[in-house]
């Protein structure tokens, strides 16, 4: 999908440098940045962000006025305030210029994001962020944690999951995902393909059926770990963790799918399909 196309109108040349490192590992494109309102409003013309970051403080006008001429253009224009400043004052007459947010300098990852994430929904599609930047994080930890456990390169497709139950013929691993964002993950594969992953990852064909759940639950516990850590590497300050993993297996167990905006990643192998349902709150 196309990235969320965002400017940043800010005096302070380090400002803008933090901002856009903030956004860099992120479905957010920094399309245009401005140290000034008349630049700003060229730019916005311009570049027709979906989203702007506006400061407080700028040499030709302030951001309220800046935020006033931009929706004068476009009375739909989606502007997050962002400035050293924050009191009810500001805040009211903010929102009199419509302005929909407003954050505090010094802005940490998780803050920016999450009020970016909020906006853009009302103006791309909310399931399209979320892939971006949670599922993929995933789709990356479950290609690499394949590879690195049994050697095997695999192809990935992503698909939205939106069913109220998830059947399963085989071996489930549930872990709950906590922190931020809040969701759940549940790697599962067929009774055929839990035994060919278990022999190609122990390296021998003499493997009993407890080390074959082990060992499935083992690299459930990894590819999800490494998918949260992913996620982890751009939000910083509140971290997402893992439970512990709780495993099932039979036939036709049904499991069912709480509220969540979730995503079925199946890895195709040589040993079969290795299939992880993924899903987040975040937004809900």
């Amino acid at each position: 999908m196309e990235k969320v196309r965002v400017m940043i109108v800010d005096d302070s040349k380090i400002s803008r440098t933090i901002l856009a490192n903030h956004l860099s590992k992120t479905n957010f494109e920094v399309v245009a940045m401005a140290a000034d309102a008349a630049e700003a409003l060229k730019m916005y013309q311009e570049h027709n962000p979906e989203i702007v970051t506006m400061d407080m403080n700028l040499p030709d006008a302030d951001g309220i006025e800046c935020s006033k001429k931009i929706r004068g253009f476009d009375p739909d224009a989606k502007i997050v305030m962002i400035s050293a400043m924050k009191d009810a004052s500001l805040v009211a007459q903010g929102r009199a210029a419509g302005i929909s947010s407003f954050l505090q300098k010094p802005v940490s990852t998780n803050d920016i994001i999450e009020t970016l994430l909020l906006l853009s929904q009302q103006r791309v599609n909310k399931i399209a962020v979320l892939r971006e930047s949670y599922a993929k994080a995933f789709e990356r930890a479950l290609q690499q944690g394949i590879l690195n456990l049994i050697g095997m390169q695999s192809k990935i497709t992503t698909e939205v999951y939106d069913k109220r139950y998830l059947s399963i013929d085989g071996i489930a691993v549930i872990i709950g995902l906590t922190g931020y964002p809040v969701g759940r993950a549940v790697m599962h594969v067929s009774n055929d393909t839990m035994k060919k992953f278990a022999e190609t990852m122990l390296g021998t064909e003499e493997v009993a059926e407890d080390e074959i759940h082990e060992a499935v639950e083992e690299a459930a516990n990894i590819v999800i770990g490494r998918g949260v850590s992913n996620i982890n590497d751009v939000f910083k300050d509140k971290e997402m963790r893992i439970t512990p993993p709780g495993t099932i297996f039979g036939s036709g167990i049904k499991i069912s799918s709480p509220k969540l905006t979730t995503f079925r990643l199946t890895a195709s192998t040589e040993v079969g399909d290795i299939v992880l349902n993924v899903g987040f709150a975040e937004g809900e």
